[in-house]
C-alpha cells in the first residue's frame, strides 16, 4: 500500500483504538470502585443524617429555664430520645423541696434526669427520704449529686445495703453522705460490702483494737472516706503483712490504718519498698527512725516515689537539711509550691526556716495562719515595758 494511503486510514484506526481505549477504563474504573474497601467509599459518603429532637422534651426543657445549648454540648442525645418525663421529674423535685433555680440547675447538670420513669424514681426518693429526712439536706446533697440520686439501676442493692450499714450503727447523715459521694457501694451486692467490713473488724481486733470502740473507728473510716467499700478485702491482708515485715507493732499498724483513712488498702507493698528505701536513703535513719517517721508521716507510704522525691529535692533546692526534713517529717505531706509559698511569708515575718524547725511550716492552712499572727504580734511588740508605770505628766 502506498505511504499516501496508509497516511489517510491512520485518523480513524487511532480514534477507534481512542474510543475502545476510554471506554475500557470507564469500565475498570466502575469495577474498581465497586470492589473497593469500605473505607474508602465510606470516607466519601455523606454523614448519617442526624437524629432530629424531640420537641416536646426541648419545649419542656425550655418552659422551666434550662439552657438548652449546654444540653446540646453535654448531653444532645437525650433530646432526641422518644419518651422522656420532664414535667413528671420537675414535680418530683419540687416536692422534694427543690424551687425552680435548683430544678434548673439540676436538670442541665444531669439531663438524662428525664428519662427516668416517674414510678422509680419515686421508689428512689423514698430511699433517701429514709436516711434524710430533712428536706433542705437532702435537696443540698440532690443538688451536688444529681446522678447519684437519678442512678436507679439495683434498686434492691442499695436498700439491702442501707439496712446492713444501719445495722451497723451508722447514722443516717453518714449513709446519706456516702449514698451521694459513693453511689457505687450501694448499687452492688450487700454481700461484698459485709465482706470488706468483716475483713476491717478482723482488721482492727487483731491489731489490738478494743471492742467496744470498733464501731466508732468505722464511723470515722466510713465518713473520711466514703470509697472504702469498694476496696478488694485482699489488698488490706497484703498491706498490713508487708508492715509486718517490716517490723511495725500492731499499735503503730493501727495508728497507721486510722490515719491513712483506709487508704492503706489502696497501697501495694512494692510501691511502699520503693519508697521507704528512697526515704532510709535520702535522711539516712535507721530502721527505727524509718517506722517513726512513716507512723509520724504516713504520706511516706502512700505517695509515690517520684512524688517524694520530688518534694524532698524541692526542700534541698531552697537550702534546708536532711536533717531538719527528719525532725519534722510531715513537711513531706505538703506540696512544693505551698511549701515555697509559706517560706517566703515567713521570710517576711522575719523567721529564717533554714536555721529553725519546720514544724512552722508543716501542719494544716490553719495552724500556718496561727502561727503567721504570733509572729506578726512579736514584730509589732513595743520595745517599752508595757507594764512599767508611767510617769507623771510635767507641769
Amino acid at each position: 500500500m502506498p505511504p499516501s494511503q496508509l497516511t489517510r486510514t491512520s485518523p480513524p484506526f487511532r480514534s477507534t483504538m481512542l474510543r475502545v481505549t476510554t471506554s475500557s477504563l470507564c469500565a475498570c474504573s466502575r469495577r474498581l470502585r465497586l470492589l473497593g474497601p469500605p473505607s474508602a467509599s465510606a470516607s466519601t459518603a455523606a454523614p448519617p443524617p442526624k437524629t432530629p429532637e424531640n420537641q416536646l422534651t426541648v419545649r419542656s426543657l425550655y418552659q422551666l429555664s434550662v439552657d438548652i445549648r449546654k444540653v446540646r454540648k453535654s448531653k444532645a442525645w437525650v433530646l432526641s430520645e422518644g419518651s422522656a418525663y420532664v414535667r413528671e421529674t420537675a414535680e418530683l423535685l419540687r416536692d422534694m423541696g427543690a424551687d425552680a433555680t435548683a430544678i434548673a440547675s439540676i436538670l442541665e447538670t444531669h439531663p438524662e434526669a428525664v428519662l427516668c420513669r416517674p414510678e422509680e424514681a419515686a421508689a428512689q426518693r423514698d430511699l433517701w427520704v429514709s436516711v434524710c429526712p430533712n428536706k433542705r439536706e437532702l435537696m443540698s446533697m440532690v443538688e451536688k449529686f444529681p446522678a447519684s440520686f437519678f442512678t436507679l439501676t439495683h434498686h434492691g442493692h442499695q436498700r439491702a445495703n442501707v439496712l446492713f450499714l444501719q445495722s451497723l450503727g451508722l447514722g443516717n447523715r453518714i449513709i446519706g453522705k456516702l449514698m451521694a459521694s459513693a453511689p457505687q457501694s450501694f448499687s452492688r451486692p450487700v454481700g461484698l460490702n459485709k465482706e470488706v467490713v468483716h475483713t476491717l473488724r478482723e482488721t482492727y481486733l487483731e491489731l489490738g483494737g478494743d471492742e467496744g470502740d470498733l464501731r466508732v473507728w468505722l464511723r470515722k473510716l466510713l465518713a473520711q472516706n466514703p470509697h472504702i467499700l469498694l476496696r478488694p478485702a485482699g489488698a488490706w491482708r497484703d498491706s498490713l503483712g508487708f508492715l509486718r515485715e517490716r517490723g511495725f507493732t500492731t499499735e503503730e499498724l493501727l495508728g497507721l490504718v486510722s490515719s491513712l483513712r483506709a487508704s492503706v488498702a489502696e497501697l501495694r507493698p512494692e510501691a511502699m519498698r520503693r519508697a521507704l528505701g528512697y526515704v532510709e536513703a535520702a535522711l539516712a535513719c535507721s530502721e527505727d527512725e524509718l517506722k517513726q517517721i512513716a507512723t509520724r508521716c504516713p504520706a511516706v507510704l502512700h505517695h509515690s516515689l517520684p512524688t517524694l522525691a520530688g518534694r524532698f529535692q524541692g526542700l534541698m533546692d531552697v537550702g534546708l537539711s536532711a536533717q531538719q526534713v527528719k525532725e519534722s517529717p510531715n513537711v513531706l505531706e505538703l506540696t512544693t509550691p505551698i511549701v515555697l509559698y509559706r517560706i517566703q511569708k515567713l521570710a517576711s515575718l522575719g523567721y529564717d526556716v533554714r536555721s529553725g524547725s519546720l514544724d512552722v511550716v508543716a501542719g494544716t492552712k490553719k495552724d500556718f495562719e496561727t502561727s503567721c499572727g504570733k509572729l506578726h504580734l512579736r514584730q509589732r511588740r513595743p520595745m517599752f515595758n508595757p507594764v512599767a508605770p508611767l510617769r507623771p505628766a510635767e507641769e
